[in-house]
């Protein structure tokens, strides 16, 4: 947004009569993006009551030495604090105003049904391969060693629903944001991204598409 400014402050004459109105279509609707994001993050956090890390259970050296887990089981036993994790999702979803909740496997899968059923939308799987039968779309994504893939049913973004995708956490973002080319493929319009837990520090937010809201309700740098 600054260097945009800046090239219309100090370079007035560079554009000719046919670009500089481009230009300014972009810049009004980056403003735009920008202002729903704000307004949404507002409303979003002035629905938050309870702190959620406190039903969050730290486990050092798992799955392995080294990584301390994040581990949301407590949140889940919780009636209460389940119940405000679906509220605050649910004012999220009364903002982006979502035709269907795409969960991830497979703690997704629980975050995404709940909510779905909240607000009374359909749920869409994203998969494993080989767990899903009749026609599919899939795509193959990097990891640390190697690749891996996930898959959603063909027909399950006809009529080109706007999709909310939830998971449980957020970290590198390859998965996430795998999950988002995925939704687009099969012919979704993919309106955000929500999550429990996001570990700043691994930067899995950059990853994410820059023209939607993402939002995560715990967060660990």
């Amino acid at each position: 947004m600054r260097t945009i400014f800046k090239l219309l402050m100090f370079l007035p004459y560079s554009f000719g009569a046919d670009q500089e109105p481009k230009l300014l279509k972009a810049q009004e609707k980056s403003s735009s993006s920008m202002a729903i994001s704000a307004m949404i993050a507002c409303k979003f956090h002035q629905n938050a009551s309870l702190d959620l890390r406190h039903y969050v259970q730290d486990i050092p050296d798992f799955p392995k030495p080294g990584i301390l887990f994040r581990d949301i089981s407590p949140m889940l036993r919780d009636p209460v604090g389940w119940a405000d994790v679906m509220n605050r999702l649910g004012s999220l979803c009364d903002s982006l105003k979502p035709d269907l909740i795409v969960g991830i496997e497979a703690r997704g899968f629980i975050v995404g049904m709940g909510l779905a059923t909240q607000k009374k939308l359909g749920f869409v799987p994203v998969r494993k391969p080989g767990k899903l039968p009749g026609k599919v779309y899939g795509i193959d994504y990097a990891l640390e060693y190697g690749t891996d893939r996930l898959e959603i049913h063909a027909d399950a973004m006809r009529d080109q629903p706007k999709i909310l995708v939830v998971d449980d956490l957020l970290a590198t973002g390859g998965t996430a944001s795998a999950t988002a080319d995925l939704v687009k493929k099969a012919g979704g319009q993919l309106v955000g991204c929500a999550f429990i837990v996001e570990l700043t520090a691994l930067g899995g937010r950059e990853r994410l598409p820059d023209d939607i809201h993402v939002e995560s309700l715990i967060h660990y740098s």
